[in-house]
């Protein structure tokens, strides 16, 4: 009977523990079905029903999206096939049905016929149709490092009676060698606090949940793979290996096997995305999947880190986001913690990806273990906080596949689950936090590091801030000391202003990332500033008490994207650089609505005016406009009663908006629509875990020496004094140079005379070939300041342009090249994983050559031959000849890589 009642409550527990399993999502048919998301309002006045609406469109209700109310997946059976995807969209029966309705519901010839009416009512019960295409995201995985230097931490593992056989080499839980840079855990375990049931989701590539160290961790219910469309996430291809290691930071528990987690009681649920393509619909879904029992999302993945990529979520990803802050574990909402990216190397900058960029995500760069930047962890605006991670010849040691462990992990990917962890011990502590009060912990509680490093800067609420570092480096015993006593925050309120609008600018979307830009005001010498003015009343309508995040939208016409600089001034005077340089980043679509996000205004009074600066860098070849730009504040409420839920808008991002915010969309041409993303080490530098960090260069220059298309040459002057100087320097070197010239010329006639003046038959001059004695009509070289000096032209002498290296680019969309064919072995085959780049077919040093077209090279000779023409007017007592700047043609070939 006893034993009855044990196994009773143990049900009863179960069912409560989680009592909101998700319903498992129904399996996939991509190749013989079209797959739809659509929102049907059952709230419209005389609107159809989800029934109705899909007999109208011929389609089959397959579920509900996720937690998403009122948007359900739709599907139906294919007909014609078509080659491209873009005709297939062109002619797809149903968003053809749906754009007909839409024309019969708006025509005034048969307005009151049943056809019309049923129309008008179908079209008002659906705010969004959009067409399911599977597309691969890119995680964001761990560089190739050297193994670390051996260390010590012998008492720890006395203290706490550990026999993980790599603890030892776990520096990110207790660095002997320097003890200041680790998460400083071991403080919070002394407290008695591991996570414990605290449940943290791995969007990744899968868990194995076979392993020693997570086994016991795993939570089946709560995980899904979306790839396959399986119930359990289990990782099946080769490089299938990121979201096990991630988990093992986290969660792996205490035992003879491999290392220790920083939350080692800590549940792990894991939700597979990055193994294949995945559609919008999916990619929502796992966003909320089990969120009223998951309290931390671990995302290691986002956009190409490239420099030249600039993407971000969707309608129905951002719908799934808010849908996680409102009513995730149980309103107050769902943690997101995303990795900043990988591209630092490449020049790019998390505010130009749409996921670290959000508001409702705690962005996490990385710091290697004796403190210093790595080159790939990129830095913006939106960085919240640093963990420690790979770079300076260590990395992160964790749990594998199989019996194996790890001891090349890390990037800003395996820095992001260092965070998940130290979150999950304070969730233990607090579980009532809010996703807002982690991030205000985060902004109170992080550590700053390298305080003399120039890129620190104090903030108007007295804070410092780096765009490297964000806040500074979270310590785990800090910031659970802090939540402690935490006093939870007042709910979120906003205020957004109306775009405004320069010269007329206006913006048409023509279709997914084709758009039409109208008037504008020209970005001229010095740039184009514009004001917005926030006035106390604003604030009152608004119910708007203290600044959390600042949202900037942009809409710029550019023909080169990357030469475009953006930075926001507050009210007392604080720089916000939300947009830098990308030399990469060649793009002519411009900026057409992107948002950009700043943290640096964090607890500023934002009353007065705020000012926007557009520059570029004024490159002859390059022309912009800036059309417009609007100003979105987000922070605490004054009156907490009078708080509602934010509401994701369905409008595009056309300017000026759309006069009807509630007009269908049947095509999603949002800019901030995802496409493919690849593997994730496709854009890791191949020195990415063996370079040196740095702790002493600003990620942006001062507005000033970024002024002119020169200004990549702006860090050879760094002062007044060294830029006089190297001027005075080059003056006289000149003059010198002038003087040598003259009298190595005029030497030169006294030794030609002289020659002239010999007897024909004591040196026989018409048997010398031409070119062996100077002077004497053979080919010139550019290197004539070298030639000066006796030195001799070499072909390697000879100017040539720099070609511009360029990690290797995706593909269309589909499987990854080499993503079924995994270059790596399993776990259960070798003991260890090396995550390195993927090298280019074509170039193995990442080299793009660039030749020059026949018609380049026409043109160029066309120039050479008006040049020789002037320069043979120049010389005529001269027996030299002009006819090419470069015999051996090398000039010719490489020119700078351009897309």
């Amino acid at each position: 009977m006893n034993l009855l009642w044990v196994v009773l409550a143990s049900i009863s527990l179960a069912r409560s523990t989680f009592a909101s399993t998700p319903t498992l999502p129904a399996k996939r048919f991509y190749d013989t079905h079209n797959y739809y998301a659509i929102e049907v309002n059952p709230h419209t006045p005389a609107g159809a029903s989800l029934e109705e609406v899909s007999r109208a469109l011929g389609v089959e209700v397959v579920e509900q999206v996720g937690e998403l109310r009122d948007t359900w997946l739709v599907r139906r059976q294919k007909g014609e096939i078509f080659e491209r995807e873009e005709d297939a969209e062109a002619f797809d029966p149903v968003l053809d049905t749906f754009r007909q309705l839409r024309s019969a519901a708006s025509s005034p010839i048969y307005a009151r016929s049943e056809s019309a009416l049923f129309a008008r009512r179908v079209v008002s019960s659906v705010p969004f149709l959009d067409l399911q295409t599977p597309k691969q995201l890119e995680k964001r995985a761990p560089p190739p490092i050297r193994p670390p230097t051996r260390i010590s931490n012998a008492e720890t593992i006395k203290k706490f009676g550990l026999q993980d056989p790599e603890f030892q080499n776990q520096w990110h839980i207790v660095n002997d060698e320097y003890p200041e840079h680790m998460m400083n855990v071991t403080g919070v375990w002394d407290m008695g606090l591991s996570g414990k049931d605290v449940v943290a989701s791995f969007l990744d590539d899968g868990l194995d949940f076979d392993t020693e160290d997570l086994k016991d961790a795993f939570v089946p219910e709560l995980s899904y793979d979306f790839n396959a469309h399986v119930p359990l996430p289990r990782p099946t291809g080769l490089r299938d290996h990121h979201g096990t290691r991630c988990a093992g930071q986290v969660a792996a528990r205490r035992n003879k096997a491999c290392g220790v987690g920083i939350a080692h009681e800590a549940k792990a649920a894991a939700v597979r995305i990055l193994s294949g393509p995945i559609t919008t619909v999916d990619e929502a879904a796992a966003l909320n999947y089990g969120f009223q029992n998951v309290s931390l999302y671990s995302c290691s993945w986002g956009p190409r880190d490239d420099g030249m990529t600039m993407e971000g979520a969707n309608y129905l990803i951002r719908k799934a986001v808010i849908n996680g802050i409102n009513l995730g574990r149980g309103g107050k909402g769902s943690i997101f913690v995303f990795a900043s990216g990988n591209g630092g190397k490449w020049g790019d900058q998390c505010n130009f990806d749409g996921y670290t960029n959000s508001i409702y995500s705690v962005t996490v760069g990385a710091v290697d273990y004796k403190g210093l930047h790595p080159g790939y962890s990129e830095a913006c605006a939106a960085n919240m906080i640093v963990a420690y991670s790979s770079g300076s010849g260590n990395h992160i040691y964790t749990t594998d596949r199989g019996t194996a462990c790890t001891d090349h992990h890390g990037g800003t990917s395996a820095a992001a689950p260092n965070a998940v962890g130290v979150f999950a011990l304070a969730l233990e502590l607090r579980p009532d936090l809010t996703w807002r009060d982690i991030q205000y912990l985060c902004v109170n509680y992080a550590r700053q590091i390298n305080p003399n490093d120039k890129d620190w800067e104090k903030t108007a609420s007295g804070r410092m801030y780096s765009y490297k570092y964000g806040y500074g480096a979270l310590d785990g015993y800090a910031f659970v000391e802090g939540a402690r006593n935490w006093k939870l925050v007042k709910p979120q309120a906003w205020l957004h202003t109306k775009p405004v609008q320069l010269e007329g600018g206006k913006m048409e979307v023509l279709g997914k990332k084709k758009y039409k830009y109208y008037g504008g005001a020209p970005i001229g010498k010095g740039g184009i500033q514009n004001k917005i003015e926030v006035t106390r009343d604003m604030l009152r309508e608004h119910n708007l008490e203290t600044l959390e995040h600042v949202d900037v939208r942009v809409w710029i016409d550019h023909t080169k994207r990357g030469d475009v600089e953006v930075e926001i001034v507050s009210p007392n005077g604080i720089i916000s650089k939300l947009a830098g340089v990308r030399e990469r980043d060649d793009a002519e679509t411009g900026f057409p609505g992107w948002r950009f996000m700043t943290i640096k205004h964090w607890g500023e009074n934002p009353l007065g005016t705020w000012t926007i600066k557009v520059n570029d860098q004024q490159d002859p070849h390059e022309s912009g406009k800036f059309l417009g730009w609007n100003l979105a504040l987000w922070g605490s409420a004054v009156d907490s009663s009078k708080v509602t839920k934010f509401v994701e808008p369905r409008v595009d991002n056309a300017l000026p908006l759309s006069e009807d915010p509630d007009r269908p969309i049947i095509d999603d041409p949002d800019l901030t629509s995802s496409t493919q993303h690849s593997k994730p080490t496709d854009y890791l530098p191949p020195d990415h875990g063996h370079a040196p960090g740095e702790n002493s260069k600003p990620t942006f220059p001062s507005g000033e020496d970024n002024e002119g298309w020169i200004s990549h040459l702006s860090g050879l002057v760094s002062s007044q004094k060294v830029f006089f100087g190297g001027l005075g320097a080059v003056t006289v070197f000149g003059m010198g140079a002038l003087f040598f010239l003259w009298k190595r010329k005029a030497d030169r006639q006294k030794k030609i005379a002289a020659y002239s003046a010999l007897a024909a038959e004591d040196i026989g001059m018409e048997n010398v070939p031409a070119g062996t004695i100077a002077g004497s009509g053979g080919p010139r070289t550019t290197r004539a300041l070298y030639d000066s000096f006796g030195e001799p032209a070499s072909a390697d002498d000879l100017p040539r342009r720099e070609p511009v290296l360029q990690p290797p680019t995706g593909r269309a969309l589909g499987f990854h090249s080499g993503f079924l064919d995994d270059d790596e072995p399993s776990a259960g085959l070798t003991p260890k994983y090396r995550d390195e780049p993927e090298e280019p077919e074509h170039q193995p040093d990442d080299a793009v050559l660039v030749r020059r077209t026949p018609s380049d090279e026409e043109e160029e000779d066309d120039d050479d031959d008006e040049d020789d023409d002037e320069d043979e007017d120049d010389d005529e007592d001269e027996d030299e000849s002009s006819e090419s700047d470069n015999p051996t043609g090398s000039r010719d070939l490489l020119t700078p890589a351009r897309r």
